[in-house]
């Protein structure tokens, strides 16, 4: 069962789940600058992050599945939402997005696969996504109390199999949150440190797994995860006037 919006919030809005969120977020924008211009959306409970763009994007979108409850997002006055969807088909047109974010999404959808098949779907030609699910071998999996702490925790070799097979070709992967889930104001004001300690010394055992992978129209079938990129090579990309990236 889905934790409720209220929940969410009143964790996102402690100490330890602000320092989640900057550790994240950083993940993010290094990926992909401000995204200036570019169509966002966020799947699962994406919000936190989604405010780490600000009102660059040309739009931004919080998707909610129903049974997380009510939840209003407007936090720059420029038409972003937040909507309630089911659990089976995106209420978006083909190729809306521009880039797409999961958070607290993936641990507990039913069918992975059909799941991001609609990603696919509602992702522009040449679009990028990033799976964000709690790491299997790491302490936050095992944290109830926090919203990593529920649903089906993923292996990164998991998340880039399912893109593989969805048509995707996976481009950078990362992990975050090495910090220990605990509700202390000493783990909360170091949690920058405890990302440098981490990598360096448990590379594998961070709370959450990130994969970005960007979208193709053709593939063969099997052959969508060609390009990982570890932690060992910078994941940033540099992004031209216009927000697109180079290449």
């Amino acid at each position: 069962m889905r934790q409720d919006a209220v929940t969410l919030q009143r964790f996102y809005a402690s100490p330890l789940g602000l320092a989640a969120t900057r550790i994240l977020s950083g993940k993010l924008t290094d990926l992909w600058g401000d995204a200036r211009g570019l169509s966002l959306l966020g799947l699962g409970y994406a919000i936190p992050v989604l405010e780490a763009f600000g009102a660059a994007p040309g739009r931004s979108v919080a998707a909610i599945p129903l049974d997380h409850g009510p939840v209003s997002w407007d936090p720059f006055g420029r038409g972003n939402a937040a909507v309630a969807i089911g659990d089976v088909r995106l209420p978006f047109p083909d190729g809306m997005f521009d880039r797409v974010i999961v958070l607290h999404g993936l641990e507990e959808a039913g069918n992975p696969r059909a799941y991001l098949r609609e990603i696919w779907r509602i992702t522009a030609p040449e679009g990028r996504i990033v799976l964000a699910a709690s790491n299997r071998s790491g302490l936050w999996s095992r944290a109830t109390r926090t919203p990593f702490g529920q649903g089906r925790p993923w292996t990164r070799a998991q998340l880039m199999n399912l893109l593989s097979i969805g048509l995707f070709q996976v481009t950078a992967s990362s992990s975050a949150l090495y910090m220990p889930p605990l509700a202390t104001p000493l783990v909360a004001s170091a949690a920058e440190g405890w990302e440098v300690m981490g990598r360096m010394l448990a590379p594998g055992l961070g709370g959450v797994v990130l994969v970005e992978a960007v979208k193709r129209l053709y593939a063969s079938p099997g052959g969508g995860a060609t390009a990982p990129v570890t932690e060992k090579v910078r994941l940033a990309r540099p992004v031209t006037s216009n927000g697109r990236e180079s290449h």
